[in-house]
C-alpha cells in the first residue's frame, strides 16, 4: 500500500476479504511490525489575489453530502516542488463518491490550468443542469473563462467565504491525503516521473483507496452502485 494506510483502513480492507478481525488487534500488529502510514505535512498553496473580478455567493453551504453522481463538483489548484521546478495540479471532485472526474497539471497556476480541468470534466460527464460548482475566491475562479464554463452547462457558481477553509474541506481533505500518500517523503527527479507517480495515484484513489464514508468502497464502486437506479 506504499505507507497510504492506517489502521482503521487496513482493518476495513481485512474486513471486506472476510477476516473476523478487531481493529484493536490490528493496531496492536502494524505497531508491532513497525508498519505505519505517512505523517500528513499541511502546506498549503494560496491563489487569492483579493477580489479581481466577481466573487459568488456560498451557495454550497457546506452541504458536502448530494445524494447523486454530477450534482455538486468541487475544486481547488495545489503546489509542488519537483526537480526543481514549481508544479500546479487542478482537479474537479464530485462531492457524491469524492471521486476525482478530471485533472490538469501545469508549471503555472493561471486560468488556463482551471479551465482545462473543469472543460474535461464536463465533456466526460455532460451534467444536467443545475449542477454546482464550488470553489475558494482564487483569482483563476474570478476569472470569465471558468465562469463561462460553468454557466454554459446551466449550472450554478458557488465560492467559499474569504480565508474559510472549511468551505472547501473536502478538496483540502483530499490534497492532504494526496500530498502525504504519494508526494511527501518521495523524490522525484523529473516531471514526467512525477506525473507518472500523480496518474497512478489517482487512478489507485478512484478505484481501490476504500472509503469509510462510502461504506467501505472505493470510489468508483461506489459511483457505479449510485448510477445503476439512474440508468436501470
Amino acid at each position: 500500500m506504499n505507507r497510504r494506510y492506517g489502521y482503521r483502513r487496513v482493518h476495513a480492507q481485512l474486513r471486506r476479504e472476510g477476516w473476523a478481525v478487531n481493529h484493536k488487534l490490528v493496531y496492536k500488529l502494524m505497531d508491532q511490525l513497525g508498519l505505519k502510514s505517512k505523517v500528513r505535512v499541511k502546506k498549503k498553496y494560496n491563489s487569492y489575489k483579493g477580489t479581481v473580478s466577481h466573487i459568488a455567493s456560498n451557495v454550497l453551504d457546506r452541504h458536502f453530502t448530494p445524494d447523486e453522481p454530477n450534482m455538486v463538483w468541487v475544486s481547488d489548484v495545489t503546489e509542488f516542488r519537483v526537480a526543481g521546478t514549481k508544479v500546479y495540479l487542478s482537479p474537479i471532485m464530485d462531492l457524491c463518491d469524492r471521486s476525482i472526474v478530471s485533472y490538469s497539471v501545469s508549471t503555472s497556476p493561471n486560468t488556463a490550468l482551471t479551465a482545462q480541468s473543469l472543460q474535461d470534466a464536463i465533456e466526460k460527464e455532460s451534467p444536467a443542469k443545475g449542477l454546482i460548482v464550488h470553489t475558494d475566491q482564487g483569482f483563476q475562479y474570478q476569472h470569465s473563462s471558468w465562469r463561462g464554463l460553468i454557466t454554459g452547462t446551466g449550472g450554478t457558481q458557488s465560492m467559499s467565504r474569504k480565508g474559510n477553509c472549511y468551505d472547501n474541506a473536502v478538496m483540502e481533505n483530499f490534497f492532504g491525503h494526496l500530498k502525504s500518500e504519494m508526494y511527501h517523503g518521495e523524490s522525484f527527479t523529473s516531471l514526467e516521473e512525477f506525473s507518472h507517480a500523480l496518474d497512478e495515484y489517482i487512478r489507485w484513489y478512484n478505484n481501490e483507496r476504500i472509503q469509510k464514508r462510502l461504506k467501505g468502497l472505493t470510489p468508483m464502486q461506489y459511483r457505479s452502485q449510485t448510477l445503476e437506479p439512474l440508468t436501470a
